[in-house]
Order: structure tokens, then C-alpha cells, then sequence
């Protein structure tokens, strides 16, 4: 039985008429989650390779790719125009016309390059290439904007009575105070895509409101004085401990008058050490419902799928790329 929030991802999409690119055809765990994706009307589906092949595998997997729209990169017109695109956005790193083409021919680029060119809403990728070769093509085809410093992810754990997103845990081993401040805000503004609440960012730390004295303790300082100036909008409060950021009593006693203090829904760790830690300790012994990890910092949803990924976590990412594009 799906948990509440991820229905509620899921029909909030499926109002949406968003379109997401699966690129890795070759997956039979992406064909079943357009297959899924499509019946089920949550997002219309585009996934790339050779037509025939896709439909021959599709038959042996039982699954119906009907309502699933499927691009060739090495034949269709599109090749030459992104080709283009592409030459004229890296010429200045070395790149050539004839790399250019050859690179557009994979699946990544081409995704990423549907996603930047506006005709689709955004992509899912992962499940097949790693954290790293989808980025690439993301930092290279989507691209950053230009007030944020930094592209990381985020998970959105999900607990029986509260919905909480963890940062980073997965792309940015140690971020500066700058970078981190952009986490938070980009964690901030995506939490509240997602679940509808008002996010309560917590900076987390081994201390509260000046308990130790370190530097590791400075940046997260530092970094909340940036969240601060960057987006008075937001409520922000650090350095806290997660004790004080999640419950109430603590928070009181440790940050009395904090408008974040016990009630954060927004963790932001300092390393991506205590993030990874820190994910899986609450999913493996907490019972949390680990959603993600979620790249965020691109122009547009780019998302990268853990090479472990289920079916059903494909369609639950492919929803929230759809909210958040």
C-alpha cells in the first residue's frame, strides 16, 4: 500500500498533463514504469532507442508501450539541431561538431537535451548509468541558473506522521557555506513543491546556539547567515543539533524563541558523511520511506534513479519531476 504523501505526488501529477523522458529503454524496469506511467495517466512518456528493439523487448516483459511515444537519437531530425546546440554551448571547451553529434546520439545527452529545448517536462534517469555520467549530461545540456552555486539532491523520507526532506545525501561531499546555504534554499523550495507545507529549514551541527566552538560549527553558521540574506522569505535556524530541530520539548529548552527549533521539516547536514549516514539510519532502523535522491540546482528536473532502483520508485520519481518542472 502506498504511503499518503507519494498518492498524493502521484494525483497531483497526473492533473498536470507533463510529459517525462525515460531515456534507458534498454531497462525492463523503465519500460514497466512507463507502462504504469501511461495507463494510469500520470504523465505522458517518451523513452529513446530503436523502435523495433523496444517493442520486441516489451512483448517478452508482457507490457503494453501503446500510449508510449519512442525516439530513435540516431535517426530522427532532432540529431542535427541538438548536435548544434550542443557544439555551440561547449565549443569554447574544446568541443568539435563531430563529438557533438556522436554525443548526442546517447541516451543521457539526448534526454538531458529534450529537457533544456522544452519538449519534455523533464527526465528520470539512473537506473541503468551512474550518479556521475548523469550529471554530466545534466550540467552540461540543462544547466544551472544563475543564483545557485551548486547542483545536489535531496530525499524526502517519509514517516508515519511527518514528511521531512534530508540534504545533501548523495551528490556533494563538502560544501563550503555557500554551497550549503544553496542546498538549503533549493531543499526549501522543493519540500514545499512537494508536500505543500511551509518549509522550517534546520542547519544541523554537533551544536546548538553556540554548545561547542569549531569550525566545522562556523560553516553551518556562516551558512545560515547566507540563507538569511539570500531569502528573508524563508525561516531558517542554525547551528542546531537534530535533537533540538525535531522535537519540541528539546527545541524549547536548547533554542528558546526559535520559529524552527523542534518543528524543522528541512534537515540540512553539514557533510555529505552525516547526510548518507544520516538517510539510512533513519530509513533502516527509523522505518522512513526514503524518496530520491532527487538532483536539484539544474535550470530544469533532471533526476538521477539509484542503479538499485524499483519500478515503483521510477514512477514515483517521474511524478515528482512533473510537480517540480
Amino acid at each position: 500500500m502506498q504511503l499518503a504523501i507519494i498518492e498524493k505526488i502521484i494525483k497531483k501529477a497526473s492533473l498536470l498533463n507533463k510529459t517525462i523522458i525515460l531515456p534507458e529503454s534498454h531497462d525492463e524496469r523503465v519500460l514497466k514504469a512507463a507502462q504504469i506511467l501511461t495507463a494510469n495517466k500520470v504523465v505522458k512518456v517518451i523513452t529513446l532507442g530503436n523502435e523495433n528493439k523496444i517493442k520486441a523487448d516489451a512483448e517478452k516483459l508482457g507490457v503494453d508501450l501503446t500510449e508510449v511515444e519512442i525516439i530513435n537519437p540516431e535517426t530522427t531530425p532532432k540529431l542535427d539541431v541538438f548536435a548544434e546546440i550542443y557544439y555551440e554551448l561547449r565549443k569554447k571547451k574544446g568541443m568539435t561538431p563531430e563529438i557533438a553529434h556522436e554525443t548526442l546520439k546517447r541516451d543521457l545527452f539526448f534526454g538531458a537535451m529534450m529537457v533544456r529545448e522544452g519538449f519534455v517536462n523533464g527526465s528520470v534517469a539512473g537506473s541503468t548509468a551512474s550518479t556521475a555520467d548523469v550529471l554530466k549530461a545534466g550540467l552540461q545540456c540543462v544547466g544551472m541558473p544563475k543564483d545557485i552555486s551548486i547542483v545536489s539532491s535531496f530525499f524526502l523520507m517519509v514517516f508515519p506522521d511527518k514528511n521531512y526532506s534530508f540534504a545533501d545525501c548523495a551528490v556533494v561531499p563538502n560544501p563550503d557555506a555557500a554551497q550549503l546555504a544553496d542546498i538549503a534554499i533549493s531543499t526549501a523550495d522543493n519540500h514545499k513543491k512537494l508536500t505543500g507545507e511551509e518549509p522550517l529549514i534546520a542547519m544541523l551541527s554537533f551544536s546548538t546556539k553556540g554548545s561547542a566552538k569549531h569550525e566545522l560549527i562556523d560553516k553551518v553558521i556562516e551558512a545560515t547567515n547566507i540563507v538569511k540574506t539570500k531569502r528573508p522569505d524563508l525561516k531558517v535556524d542554525g547551528e542546531i543539533q537534530f535533537d533540538a530541530a525535531v522535537i519540541e520539548s528539546i527545541g524549547k529548552k536548547k533554542a528558546p524563541g526559535s520559529e524552527v527549533a523542534g518543528k524543522a521539516n528541512v534537515l540540512v547536514f553539514p557533510d555529505l558523511n552525516a547526510g548518507n549516514i544520516g538517510y539510512k539510519i533513519a530509513e533502516r532502523l527509523g522505518g522512513a520511506k526514503a524518496v530520491g535522491p532527487m538532483v536539484q540546482g539544474l535550470n530544469k528536473p533532471y533526476f538521477d534513479l539509484s542503479r538499485g532502483a524499483s519500478v515503483d520508485d521510477i514512477v514515483n520519481t517521474s511524478a515528482i519531476a512533473a510537480l517540480m518542472s
